[in-house]
């Protein structure tokens, strides 16, 4: 028996559909060894290694070092806001560190956020597929450890996988579930705004369509894209910049899995072509066994929905409210499409050769993963060195980045060598106004408002910024090398070494 096979049978009959809760406290009772084990190997990333490199993930633990300075008067010029959003892996990390210590409050938290996520991601496409996907999940730890989690957007992370199980309960729950619903929904807009957005999203698209029955389910799907291109318009108020356009690798949720560099770009596009092979597979062989074309109906008019929304909005928006642009926003939405694009999948009758293909694909990815994020963590044990015989308290400064061919860039892992030992001045966070952790209006000897300056490499030193140290890259055929050195007033901080590209910027 799945699941939600009893949904199933309420769907196609007048039994009333049972607890959400109910069957997901069975589905534990049933399948505990299964989800300890699959949550087990889910967690392998996050150990395989002395750090965990995910690019923002460094900034975040080593602000909420500083927010416990802040609680002790240690921090001069931070203060923390009184903020309800983008908080929620913040304040974990700052309670849990200040008790256990900051880098196993980090092992445990994105632990926390990594089984949320899978586990929401399997509830969500359970709900759209009526089963529980065993068969998909090499593809769904995929999409958890892809761009979204790699390059550090935690807060966002989570709230995704947050929103992805109010969906769920929303979407298949009876009205007794929707205030478990209510309650993921909350905690979602803690995380993230972002998420929460998606989230109204997906269930206002999922109840308006299923409501509607003929002619008039196109009408709706028709209104999901003439609101996509209202927000395209309306979002020119602000300035923007970027965006995917019409490049189909990127726009359909694959380009999640695009990561370190070039050799990634082409994965994808092998396993976008067995995905899609394999449902018309399916779909060609079940069409006349069961009424798959309104089993997948939902999840294909959402996947196409959002693969549209990547291509026509802006990659950064600029809000008048913050120093620093919001980023990255077609990539955070494709982690959304990416999901729909399992439950389509899912929607054809589970067979071995999938799960055996998928396990496959999973193996690769992982095993590349594995040797980029060990380059990435030899280059922490340099900045662990670099950074011991520094004095407590030293400001230092670093321009790092890893080119072209890779979207993930870890120079916040400077952040972290200087967890308890030196201030990274550099550390754009507290001046873009998006997080709890500011800076005051009378500015602080230990974060700078020229964060994205220095980290660009474009800062001209300043005499009251010294004694300023500088962890930079000396060799440009060796970007895996790192070096430090002490800054002059006058100088453009990255005029030695590698020279980072011009940025946009960066924002959670």
């Amino acid at each position: 028996m799945s699941l939600l096979t009893d949904q199933r049978i309420s769907e196609l009959t007048d039994v009333p559909a049972p607890s959400v809760a109910g069957l997901a406290l069975q589905f534990l009772r049933e399948r505990w060894i299964a989800v300890l084990a699959v949550s087990g190997l889910m967690l392998v990333p996050c150990y395989w290694h002395r750090r965990i490199e995910a690019g923002d993930l460094g900034s975040h633990t080593y602000n909420a070092w500083l927010a416990r300075l802040v609680t002790q008067d240690s921090a001069p010029g931070l203060y923390l806001a009184r903020q309800w959003n983008n908080v929620l892996v913040d304040s974990a990390l700052t309670w849990v560190g200040s008790r256990l210590g900051f880098i196993a409050a980090e092992r445990i938290v994105v632990s926390l956020c990594v089984l949320i996520f899978f586990w929401g991601a399997f509830a969500f496409i359970s709900a759209a597929s009526f089963r529980p996907p065993w068969h998909l999940t090499p593809a769904i730890a995929m999409v958890s450890y892809g761009y979204t989690f790699y390059v550090g957007f935690m807060n966002f992370y989570l709230s995704l996988g947050l929103a992805f199980l109010a969906a769920a309960v929303f979407w298949r729950g009876t009205r007794k579930d929707c205030i478990l619903g209510a309650v993921l929904a909350v905690l979602a807009l803690m995380a993230h705004p972002m998420g929460f957005g998606l989230l109204v999203a997906l269930v206002a698209y999922i109840r308006l369509a299923e409501a509607v029955r003929g002619w008039r389910r196109w009408t709706v799907l028709a209104l999901g894209f003439l609101s996509l291109i209202g927000l395209h318009f309306a979002l020119h108020h602000f300035r923007t910049e970027g965006g995917f356009g019409p490049r189909f690798v990127f726009m359909n949720g694959a380009d999640q899995l695009v990561l370190f560099g070039e050799r990634y770009r082409l994965f994808a596009e092998y396993i976008l072509i067995f995905g899609s092979c394999a449902f018309l597979a399916g779909a060609i062989r079940d069409w006349r066994r069961i009424p798959l074309q309104g089993w997948f109906r939902t999840p294909l008019e959402l996947w196409a929905i959002f693969v549209f929304a990547v291509g026509v909005l802006p990659g950064t928006i600029w809000f008048p409210q913050y120093a620093a642009a919001v980023s990255s926003i077609n990539s955070r939405i494709t982690a959304v499409t990416a999901v729909l694009g399992l439950c389509v999948l899912g929607s054809v009758l589970p067979r071995k050769w999938i799960l055996v293909g998928l396990s496959l694909f999973a193996a690769v990815f992982f095993a590349m993963q594995y040797r980029d994020t060990a380059i990435l963590n030899n280059m922490e044990q340099q900045l662990d060195t670099l950074v011991s015989a520094l004095p407590y308290g030293t400001r230092v400064a670093y321009t790092i980045d890893f080119g072209n061919d890779s979207r993930i860039n870890s120079r916040h892992m400077v952040d972290r060598a200087c967890l308890e030992k030196c201030f990274t001045i550099s550390n754009y966070e507290a001046g873009t106004g998006q997080f709890r952790l500011r800076v005051s209006p009378q500015g602080s000897p230990i974060i700078s408002r020229s964060g994205l300056a220095m980290e660009h490499g474009d800062y001209v030193v300043r005499r009251d910024d010294l004694p300023l140290a500088e962890i930079y890259q000396p060799d440009e055929s060796d970007l895996a090398r790192l070096a430090i050195r002490n800054l002059s007033a006058g100088e453009i901080n990255g005029r030695v070494g590698h020279h980072p590209p011009a940025s946009a910027g960066d924002s959670q």
